[in-house]
This record gives structure tokens, sequence and C-alpha cells, in this order.
């Protein structure tokens, strides 16, 4: 199981691109709404999520956490306990947390970032403290995936299935994915 994570201000296309990867990969994902069912994008874009925040226990089996960008969307995403939960969670039980664009400041102050490789969305560089920063679009450093911007959405996404389902599957939907 993956769990989505979206917050009124997310980035629409950073959250959209690797849940349609994965969904398209087989993956069983979960979106869930930060303070309601219908949580509006920072384009005004509204998204009906499978679940509220409020409908999750904090004991539920699973695999990887997404935090897409965006603001306020990171912002409201850092406020949330059951976030914070699940976070904590997976540093715990070393499940994957990926994070884009503005996100990744959620897990650097938290300290997770620390010994790690990250990237971010320029300008955020400050706060992954103790991170390794990297100007590059997606790095994965161990159980961590992040990337920097919207218009990598889908490096971040091939990225994040080839950490669950293995590179044939990601080569597979790049395949399927892209004209040349």
């Amino acid at each position: 199981m993956v769990y989505l994570f979206l917050a009124n201000g997310f980035e629409e296309v950073e959250a959209l691109c690797p849940l349609d990867y994965l969904r398209r990969a087989g993956v069983e994902v979960k979106t869930v709404g930060v303070g309601g069912k219908t949580i509006c994008g920072s384009h005004q874009i509204p998204v009906v999520c499978d679940i509220t925040e409020d409908e999750l226990n904090g004991n539920e089996a699973f695999d990887m956490i997404i935090l897409p960008g965006g603001m306020p969307g990171s912002t409201n995403l850092d406020k949330s306990e059951k976030v914070d939960l699940f976070i904590s969670r997976a540093v715990k039980e070393d499940k994957f947390i990926c994070a884009i664009c503005a996100a990744p400041f959620i897990l650097g102050k938290r300290g997770i970032l620390k010994g790690k490789k990250a990237t971010c969305f320029p300008g955020f560089e400050n706060d992954l403290v103790g991170a390794e920063f990297k100007e590059t679009t997606t790095i994965r450093d161990g159980k961590i995936i992040t990337s920097c911007a919207m218009g990598k959405s889908h490096d971040f996404a091939l990225e994040i299935v080839e950490a669950l389902c293995g590179k044939e599957m990601s080569q597979k939907l790049k395949n399927s994915v892209y004209y040349v």
C-alpha cells in the first residue's frame, strides 16, 4: 500500500503523475485528504481523495508515502499530525518516503535527510537540514526519494515505480508513455 497525502495547495502534476504511474504498474495507492475529502490544488483543481486523514488510525500497513510539493500544500502537510505520524513510522519501519519540489523541506525539518543525498525546488536547499544537496532532477538515497520540480514529475514517478516494482516495470512504463 502507498499513501499519497494531499493538502490544499498541493501541486497537481506532482501528485497525479506518480499516482497514475503507480496504478498503471498495479500498485495499490490511496490518496489521503489532509483537511477533507476534496482537496484543491495550487491551480484550483479539486481532487476527491480516496480517504481522509481522519479515516487512518495510524496502524495501517504501508510500503511508501508520497508528499507532493506546491505551496501552501507542503506547509499544510507539514502541519498535519497524521502526516507526521506516517513519516515517523516510515523512518522507524524502513519504508520509502518520497517528496518533490518544496516537500523535501518537511523531511529536512525533521532531521530525516541527515547524511542523505537530496534535491528540492530552488530556494529550499537550506531547509534540507543535514542533507548533501544535489542539483539534479530526482535522486534516491536508500529509502528516500526526492525530486526538484513539477516539470520532473515524470522522472520522480518512474523512480518511485522502480523502487517498488523494479527497473523492468519502470522501463515498460517509460516506453508506454513516451513517444519519440
